[in-house]
């Protein structure tokens, strides 16, 4: 890529541009966001070259636009970008919803455009701000595309190619079946530790006092943030709702168990958790 637009430099978007010069894969790479402060850091950490809050600007030229802001400004980007990217220009997506960001491309151009490639890396940090990226970030992690039908085949290959060259697992699916993988995934834990969280607060403030290794583990990406958050339940809302409600039955199945000490049944339950989770981990290494 001779030059890359990266809209909203957090990150993601800040990691995915880091990967990107240290893979040699882009040339120029130009920001464009809301506040000075933020891309100031980012051109002085390196990240960017450039810089502007002229949107015509920040877009001339570029092979790639790359959207790394939450999902629920993905529409409001898009209506910025849309007079100024030519028919060539690859448009791509970071966002943790994709039917979501589909359906925003659709009522901003009529249609999705052939370029337009929405993806999803599977990873993150529970800090935000481009003071933690990493040009490491997506090495061995996945990236999920989901492409329509009428997508463009190289720019798809394109879009491939540079999730690879950062070392990340990409492979594709249905936006739905994205949806509902990644709600039980990673929306739905993230809901159990803003949960806990919350039931402690209103319960017994001082508790967390008392906290030990697991609660600092289980909680850990409770810390995540909240405006992000916000913006995936609501774009992801009945996904993530049917999944809560299905939690509920297993924690209800739990309670009920436990409630009739059911020493043999709680054991099997909670060994094939462990089983499960160990096969995971080994499979990640």
């Amino acid at each position: 890529m001779n030059k890359i637009c990266v809209i909203g430099v957090g990150l993601i978007g800040g990691s995915f541009v880091r990967g990107l010069k240290k893979a040699n894969a882009v040339d120029f790479v130009c920001g464009f966001g809301k506040t000075e402060d933020s891309l100031r850091r980012a051109k002085d950490l390196g990240v960017i070259d450039a810089y502007t809050f002229d949107i015509s600007e920040a877009v001339e030229g570029a092979d790639m636009v790359i959207i790394a802001t939450p999902v629920d400004s993905i529409k409001e980007v898009l209506s910025l970008i849309k007079p100024y990217v030519s028919e060539s220009t690859i448009i791509s997506d970071v966002g943790s919803t994709k039917l979501s960001v589909i359906n925003s491309a659709i009522s901003v151009f009529g249609e999705l455009p052939a370029r337009f490639i929405p993806a999803h890396p599977i990873a993150g940090k529970e800090r935000s701000g481009v003071e933690s990226s990493d040009a490491n970030l997506f090495n061995n992690k996945r990236v999920i595309l989901t492409p329509q039908e009428n997508s463009d085949s190289d720019a798809l290959e394109s879009v491939t190619n540079l999730w690879q060259s950062l070392g990340a697992k990409v492979e594709t699916m249905s936006a739905k079946q994205h949806d509902d993988l990644l709600a039980m995934t990673s929306h739905l834990p993230h809901m159990l530790a803003f949960g806990l969280m919350d039931y402690l607060i209103n319960n017994n403030p001082n508790a967390i006092d008392y906290a030990a290794g697991g609660f600092k583990d289980f909680s850990r990406i409770a810390s995540g943030d909240s405006v992000m958050w916000r913006d995936i339940c609501l774009n992801n809302a009945e996904e993530i709702t049917k999944h809560i409600e299905d939690y509920q039955k297993t924690l209800n199945k739990l309670s009920t168990l436990i409630g009739e000490h059911k020493s043999e049944e709680i054991e099997r339950l909670f060994n094939e958790a462990k089983l499960a989770r160990d096969s995971w981990l080994s499979k990640r290494h």
